[in-house]
């Protein structure tokens, strides 16, 4: 791969990893810590994402459970989850804070799957605008004499095999995350 073309292929597994983390940021019905984890809290006089002021587990599938190592805390976190229009209400009992995750309806599970899709597509366009910026510094490239025709084409298609694969995880990743959502 020519070197110019190198940083650009970099933004491909960015954007890649980009959609893994909203893939699995994306409420399920089940329990996870990253629906919680980054969300600000006003603590010490500035605002910490909770994962550096509290243990967060998830001892079960509906369960999250954050406890904080100053309960001093206990009260602005909740008050964060509140703020966050996450969907989702903590309980204080003065120790730890429990969230219960409601259980989805059929319509909202359709919505996340809906949602999902869009975002799928989103993402692929961006791999695609990628591949395009890609292809038109290799055009200037050789317009300026700097590479051939054929180190061109060859150039272009490793483009083009490069975005096959990336748009084909976003699907796998896609397809697999749509069977988690749909199954009771």
């Amino acid at each position: 791969m020519i070197e110019e073309v190198k940083p650009i292929v970099l933004e491909m597994e960015k954007a890649l990893l980009a959609y893994k983390h909203y893939v699995t940021s994306l409420k399920t019905g089940k329990a996870h810590s990253l629906f919680v984890e980054n969300i600000l809290v006003e603590s010490y006089d500035k605002k910490m994402p909770l994962k550096q002021i509290a243990s967060i587990s998830v001892p079960d599938a509906t369960t999250i459970i954050i406890k904080p190592w100053d309960l001093s805390l206990l009260k602005a976190i909740e008050k964060a989850i509140l703020k966050s229009n996450i969907g989702l209400t903590p309980n204080n009992d003065g120790k730890s804070i429990k969230i219960n995750m409601p259980p989805m309806t059929e319509e909202d599970r359709k919505n996340i799957v809906k949602q999902l899709k869009q975002e799928s597509e989103k993402y692929k366009v961006n791999i695609r605008n990628i591949r395009k910026k890609a292809n038109a510094v290799l055009k200037d490239l050789e317009k300026d004499k700097a590479i051939s025709k054929d180190d061109l084409k060859k150039e272009e298609d490793e483009m083009q095999k490069l975005t096959d694969k990336y748009i084909k995880e976003i699907d796998d990743l896609f397809s697999l995350k749509q069977k988690e959502i749909l199954s009771v």
